[in-house]
């Protein structure tokens, strides 16, 4: 009988599906498919849950078959992000009109990365105490037991390495192994080999510009090939949407999110206080927020569903490009570094509220000048290499609750919302990458203002 009910329940998918694909052949816009593909993946997740129940046999084997639409579909992204990130890095400082815009490039990008991760914590800590939020109101049951032996485990990892170690890891020892995305900090072992191999070719232009030309026709080449793929990709991404969002809401713990309501507000009332002071920043330099918002919110949409800040690298290169008229070099630059460093959700908002719910079992006031000075200054430095995919507000939890002398076990806690929030943060992440880069564009003098405030653009096609 389950078996029945499983084809059905794969027939309902394929009909959604089917649903998106007349919309593409009638040329309804991107975006619209986007938050179409959005609206019927709830539908169907809130179907299945009622029908059968999250924890149910039926919803088990339904969401292992939607996951070859959903989970592939984030595969097919994170299987172009090395190339893309690479080329495009290599392609972009080869055609910088002077060597020095790189430092300044990465300067502005990693600066507004950062100060933002450690606003955000900031906003965190408020967001905690206003809630009143602490880890002695939680009950901590056997899968959140098993969850905080598990983190204290991966502690060990962390705690062997020292702050120089940490940083040291972004140094590649050997590409490949990175390419295959092995390690954690891959993206960013990436970004530097790709900034010295563009250094390396601005220095053979000066001396043997014939060897450079040929180089630079094979990158240019590459980057072609490589964005057509993107392209490609991107198109399915109305059906990826649909599969993880029913998924993600078929398996969502309805009582644990009861259970654990307070947290769970208070999280998105601090996510959506970020969201609107990076909306207020792009004010303050006269860059019209509503615009901004309107065109990026597909790509939220998908950083949203998916939870994945690295996976949604392509989609956040292209809306800063096309639609936001930002510097071809600067989007590659922000959506790469975005990825893994300064992460407004996962590094700067999540490790705060934790450690501002776990200090008073400690004995430490979390409200002290020198509690709040140290966690910030900590959330600042450790937002370097948080990994841009599912976990990665983990690892951060484990370096600023371990640096603050706080037990990390009682993060283990929040293990039944821990997706519905993450999906939030990951949101946030995205938009500090898209925000850094608009304004990094524009303190150059590289922005296409025009194009930023062209509205025509809001309904285009990310992926034409």
């Amino acid at each position: 009988m389950d078996t029945l009910f499983i084809i059905i329940n794969v027939a309902i998918m394929l009909i959604f599906i089917g649903i998106l694909i007349v919309m593409q052949r009638k040329h309804v816009s991107f975006s619209k498919r986007v938050f179409a593909g959005l609206g019927l993946g709830i539908l169907l997740g809130a179907f299945l849950q009622i029908a059968y129940s999250a924890d149910s046999e039926v919803v088990s084997s339904t969401t292992d078959w939607y996951s070859i639409a959903g989970s592939g579909y984030i595969r097919l992204l994170m299987m172009i992000v090395i190339p893309l990130v690479m080329v495009s890095i290599i392609q972009s400082i080869i055609n910088l009109e002077k060597s020095a815009e790189l430092g300044k490039m990465s300067a502005w990008i990693i600066g507004i990365l950062v100060a933002t991760a450690m606003v955000s914590a900031l906003v965190g800590v408020t967001s905690a105490t206003v809630f009143n939020l602490n880890a002695d109101q939680i009950e901590m049951g056997e899968a959140e037991q098993q969850r905080a032996l598990d983190l204290e485990d991966r502690l060990g990892t962390v705690e062997d390495m020292s702050m120089p170690q940490q940083i040291l890891e972004f140094i590649p020892s050997n590409i490949f192994l990175d390419m295959t995305g092995e390690r954690a900090t891959s993206v960013i072992a990436v970004v530097l080999f790709s900034i010295l191999v563009g250094i390396a070719v601005l220095g053979v232009k000066r001396k043997q510009p014939e060897q450079a030309e040929k180089f630079i026709d094979i990158v240019n080449t590459f980057y072609t090939v490589i964005m057509r793929l993107v392209t490609l990709i991107l198109r399915i991404a109305p059906y990826g949407i649909l599969a993880l969002m029913a998924n993600t809401v078929a398996q969502t713990n309805i009582a644990g999110i009861v259970e654990l309501g307070k947290f769970v507000g208070a999280s998105y009332v601090a996510l959506i206080v970020m969201f609107i002071i990076h909306l207020l920043l792009l004010a303050v330099f006269k860059l019209n927020p509503f615009i901004f918002v309107q065109k990026v919110l597909p790509v939220l949409s998908f950083a949203f569903t998916s939870r994945s800040s690295a996976g949604t690298i392509p989609l956040t290169i292209q809306v800063q490009r096309d639609s936001l008229g930002v510097h071809n070099g600067t989007a590659n630059m922000a959506a790469s570094f975005g990825a893994t460093i300064g992460q407004n959700g996962c590094a700067g908002i999540y490790p705060a509220m934790l450690a501002v719910m776990i200090a008073p079992t400690q004995g430490i006031d979390p409200l002290s000048p020198g509690f709040l000075l140290s966690l910030v200054v900590i959330i600042g430095i450790s937002s370097f290499g948080v990994a841009g995919v599912g976990g990665g507000a983990t690892f951060a939890a484990l370096i600023v609750l371990s640096s603050m002398n706080l037990p990390v076990a009682l993060a283990g806690l929040l293990i039944t919302v821990e997706p519905l929030i993450d999906m939030g943060r990951t949101a946030l992440n995205v938009n500090g990458s898209i925000v850094s880069g608009t304004l990094t564009s524009k303190f150059m003098k590289k922005l296409n203002v025009k194009a930023y405030h062209d509205k025509q653009t809001i309904n285009k096609d990310i992926a034409l």
